[in-house]
Parts: C-alpha cells; sequence; structure tokens
C-alpha cells in the first residue's frame, strides 16, 4: 500500500516489524502473530502498539487462517482510532468450497471490510479508496466495546468466543471438504522417511542451478572485469594512483562482482522456496529432531535465516522463541550457518581449486555448518546454563500459495542492493586498505614478500602453519573479520586473478573453505549477539568459533 519494499517471513510464528511508508501512503508499526497474542499481549499496555499519531488501522487477514487471524481483531477495535479490515487470499479460500457473508460480518462488527489479493493486486485500489475516506470521514464510527452473553470484552476468553460466534454466522462451508490435495502433498513432505530425502534433493538442485545457470554468466563478467582493469593498465602511467584504481579497486570489487549472478539465482531459489511455504514444512519435519536436541521446532527457522544474514536471524530468534534459555542457545547456533556474505568467497575458491563437484562442495559447507552448530546446541543443553524441559510441538501448517513474482523480485532485489551497498563500501576500504599494506613501503605491488602486509601475516603464520595456510591466508582471514566478502576482494588483491597459481592442494584449500565457514561472521553478527545474550557468551561464542573452525580445518587437512 506505501509502495515500498519489505520481506517479512513468519511461518507459524510471530512478526514484529516496524515499517516506516511515511511520505507514501501509510506507516506500518507492528505486526504480530495471533499466535502468541493471548500468551504474551494479554494487557491493554501490550497490544497497544500504536504509538505515533494514526489516521487509520488497517487489519489484513488472511483468509486462509480466519480463526486466529481474527482473534486480533476486537483488541483492535478498542483502540481510539478507525479501522478497516481486508481479508486477503479469499480466492484461495474459494477454491477450498468455503466462503464469506460479508454483509453479516460488515453489521456485525461496523468495520469496513474488503476482499483483496496482494498477488494479483485486486482490490487494492478499492482498499486505498476507503482507507483514504475512512481516515477523513469523522462520520464514520464503530462500536467501543461488545458485549458476549452479558459481559465485557474486556479479556482474551471474552474476545475469542466473541470472534467465534463471529466466524459461525459468516463462515459458509462446503458439503465436503476438497483439500485432500493439500494434505496429501503436506503427508509426503513432513514424513521423516519422505521428507528428509525431498529436502535434500531440493536443496541439491537449488546448488546446482547456483552453479550451471550462475556460471557462464559469471565468466562472461570476468571478462568485462578483466577488460577494464587491461584499460586502465593501459590508459595511466605507472605509479601509486594506476595500481590503486587497477589493483586496489578493480581486482578487490571486480571479484566480488563477478559472484553477483550466482547470489542472484541462489536467493531468487531460496525465496520461491519459502514464498510458497515450504520453508514451514522443514520446520515441522525438523521439529521431533529439535526435540532430541532439547529444543522447540520453531529453533530451525532462525537456522534457516542465518543461511542469508546471521544478524537477523539472531533478531528472529528473540522474537519467535518464549523460552529465554532455548533462545540463547538458538543465537548461539546461528554463527555456524553458513550466511550469503561467505558465498562469493565459495564461488571464488571452489571454481578456482576445485574442477568438478561444485554443487556437491558447496552444498557439504552448509550442511557441515548446520551439523557443527546441532553438536553444540546438544552440548550446551547437558550444561547447567541451558537445562530446561521440553516445550510444545509444532502441530500447525500455513496453507501453500502460488508463489509471488513481485515479492520474491523485492527479496531479491533487497538482498543484491544490500550486497552491492557493502561492496562499494566496508569492502572497498577494506581494498583499498589491503592494497595500501601491499603497496607500501616498496612503493610497489610486486614487492609483496617485504610490505607491511607481508609482516602482520607472517606474525599469524605459525599459528596457522599446521592448517597448510601461508602468511597471505592468515591476511584473507584478518580482512574477514568486519566482512566476508573482503576474503575473496583480499585474495584477488593478493594473487591476482589467476588464483590457481597458488600452490593449494585440494585438502588445503576445502580446510580454508571450511576455517571460513566456521569462524565468527562479522562483527554485526557478535554486536547482535553482545545485546541479546550479553559480553560473556557473545565471547564464548567468539573464542568457540575460533577453536572448532581451527580444530575442523586440521582435521581435513590431516584427512585430505
Amino acid at each position: 500500500m506505501s509502495t515500498a519494499h519489505s520481506h517479512i517471513s513468519n511461518p507459524l510464528y510471530i512478526t514484529v516489524v516496524g515499517l516506516d511508508g511515511s511520505g507514501k501512503s501509510a506507516v506500518i508499526e507492528r505486526l504480530a502473530s495471533p499466535d502468541r497474542v493471548f500468551a504474551e499481549c494479554s494487557s491493554h499496555e501490550q497490544m497497544d502498539t500504536l504509538t505515533t499519531p494514526t489516521d487509520v488501522v488497517l487489519q489484513v487477514v488472511d483468509s486462509m487462517r480466519l480463526r486466529e487471524c481474527l482473534q486480533m481483531t476486537p483488541s483492535f477495535m478498542e483502540h481510539r482510532h478507525p479501522m478497516v479490515i481486508a481479508i486477503n487470499r479469499y480466492d484461495l479460500l474459494l477454491q477450498t468450497g468455503h466462503s464469506l457473508d460479508l454483509a453479516v460480518f460488515r453489521e456485525q462488527t461496523g468495520v469496513p471490510t474488503l476482499l483483496v489479493s496482494t498477488v494479483t493486486g485486486e482490490g487494492l485500489q478499492e482498499l486505498s479508496d476507503t482507507l483514504n475516506r475512512v481516515a477523513t470521514d469523522s462520520s464514520i464510527r464503530r462500536q467501543e466495546r461488545f458485549i458476549v452473553h452479558g459481559w465485557e470484552q474486556t479479556d482474551a476468553e471474552a474476545w475469542h468466543a466473541y470472534m467465534e460466534g463471529l466466524l459461525m454466522q459468516v463462515l459458509i462451508h462446503p458439503a465436503s471438504d476438497t483439500r485432500t490435495w493439500e494434505e496429501r502433498i503436506n503427508r509426503l513432505l513432513t514424513n521423516k522417511w519422505t521428507g528428509f530425502p525431498i529436502f535434500f534433493a531440493v536443496m541439491a538442485f537449488v546448488f546446482w542451478c547456483t552453479f550451471a545457470i550462475g556460471g557462464p554468466i559469471q565468466e562472461w563478467m570476468q571478462g568485462g572485469v578483466d577488460w577494464l582493469y587491461d584499460q586502465i593498465v593501459g590508459a595511466m602511467s605507472d605509479g601509486w594512483l594506476r595500481s590503486l584504481l587497477a589493483d586496489g579497486v578493480v581486482q578487490g570489487v571486480g571479484s566480488l562482482v563477478t559472484a553477483l549472478p550466482n547470489i542472484i539465482i541462489l536467493f531468487f531459489c531460496l525465496s520461491l522456496i519459502e514464498d510458497i511455504g515450504y520453508t514451514a514444512r522443514i520446520n515441522f519435519l525438523m521439529d521431533s529432531f529439535m526435540h532430541l536436541l532439547g529444543l522447540h521446532g520453531r529453533s530451525f527457522f532462525p537456522l534457516l535465516m542465518g543461511f542469508d544474514c546471521n544478524v537477523p536471524a539472531i533478531i528472529a530468534a528473540r522474537d519467535t522463541i518464549p523460552n529465554p534459555k532455548n533462545r540463547a542457545v538458538t543465537m548461539l547456533m546461528v554463527p555456524f550457518m553458513s550466511c550469503s556474505a561467505r558465498l562469493p568467497v565459495y564461488i571464488l575458491l571452489i571454481t578456482t581449486f576445485f574442477r568438478s563437484h561444485h554443487a556437491l562442495i558447496l552444498g557439504s559447507l552448509y550442511l557441515l555448518g548446520m551439523l557443527l552448530s546441532f553438536v553444540m546446541a546438544f552440548v550446551l543443553k547437558k550444561t547447567k546454563w541451558f537445562r530446561t524441559g521440553e516445550d510444545d510441538t509444532v502441530n500447525e501448517l500455513p496453507d501453500f500459495k502460488l508463489p509471488s513474482f513481485r515479492s520474491i523480485t523485492a527479496h531479491v532485489w533487497f538482498r543484491v542492493k544490500d550486497f552491492l551497498k557493502k561492496i562499494t563500501t566496508v569492502v572497498l576500504f577494506a581494498s583499498i586498505i589491503i592494497w595500501a599494506l601491499e603497496f607500501f613501503p616498496a612503493g610497489n605491488v610486486t614487492d609483496i614478500e617485504h610490505s607491511w602486509l607481508a609482516d602482520i601475516g607472517r606474525w599469524l603464520e605459525p599459528l596457522m602453519a599446521p592448517l597448510g595456510f601461508d602468511w597471505r591466508m592468515c591476511v584473507c582471514l584478518m580482512t574477514g573479520i568486519p566482512a566476508k566478502e573482503a576474503i575473496a576482494a583480499t585474495f584477488a588483491i593478493l594473487f591476482g586473478y589467476d588464483l590457481s597459481t597458488m600452490a593449494l592442494s585440494a585438502g588445503t584449500a576445502y580446510a580454508f573453505l571450511v576455517f571460513i565457514l566456521l569462524y565468527f561472521p562479522c562483527v554485526a553478527t557478535v554486536s547482535t549477539l553482545r545485546k541479546e545474550v550479553g559480553w560473556k557468551w557473545a565471547t564464548f561464542s567468539v573464542i568457540n568459533s575460533l577453536v572448532v573452525a581451527w580444530l575442523m580445518a586440521w582435521l581435513v587437512q590431516l584427512i585430505l
């Protein structure tokens, strides 16, 4: 409605998001799932989320989950704000044979109610006109309080009773339920004997697409970056400025730009999986396994979010997991999830040092990070600090829905924009610093053995020597502390584009990938952990990740 773009993912649980669309057409202050509203927001003070001057309240109701969504409606109606209800995905409700008597609904609630589809855009213009009319027409009022069976609507039970009675009046049921196809698919996807093979097959296909489709495009973009490098070298005289632009900026940032096609394809596939509702089935499938670790199935969703970015994944754990000890364990698991910042580094190294099986190698890194996070959770849950009783199981699944191309492209663009912003700020800055340390004091990049960068790397080299890492690889790991994308830029600066000239065995290359996977993602993740679980556990996460990364890389080097 505000024409702004945002990605909200909320299978089953709670989403609390602040979105400012001011200057366009709307301000949305809070979205909260009805699944938790009565358990944690039972008072008026907790429910009063409309903290800024509000013209009109818009409640978007999922027609496929009417009972849950409408439980919030009486609470919204008790606010002193005009209100409009938009019932979304009504076409899917009709496909099940159900329908709504909107005339009775409007009469009973006194609230303007419209049918909309955010996928097709149907009804959105009418909704916009209604919002403007309700916000400006002071004559439109609704009941301030409702009476059910002679008692006022002052608590959750009364609200629930009111909406149950209303649904009985307005929801028209079919002669027989026609949703058997979805039930069959759900049984197939959530059964442990079929669900896990399907899950691994889907992820394998996603990783295959990432390289099979993105590879040729990546090579074409690499040719463009090489051409730009040659143009700068040919057009400028030898000196520090030419070296800065060619060896620092173009090689550093260009090495990441070439990975953009692979990143777009991966995010598109993951967004598609999430948009159709398959992510929620994965949560359901993993619920029994997570209980073996002493956690809840809802802990798995922040872990999946960690494949995108660890910072919002940690925040999601705060919003989705009510048990504080389980919440802390889940947050400590998240840094082992391979975030998108590591992806361009993987692509650069995998395509350079491994001739085949690229998708298998990439998938193994994601799987290894997940398995180690499970091991750590199992150990932590046995300690006195995190030992708790079991939570309830996941017993509900959202409905399947047709993917929204607009929603998917908006999410992909959001992640790509974030990636481009990072490589033109943090990575660009890191590339210039690395170039300067490489250029001075010799005054050129060919005498790197006597540079300041070499001095720093050699200081760390004895610690990493058992892993087969030389001083240049140590420097790359250091530059990955603020942002993992900087590792690829540092590699390109130190070795040029032809990384195959490095004398690295497949075992050492994979050990290096494992270390990049496991040591703490970035400063922002550590800062977020500090805010959520305190300095003690944030420090533990950093030290633990470094120790685990060193040990696993050493084992890989020993075995391979």
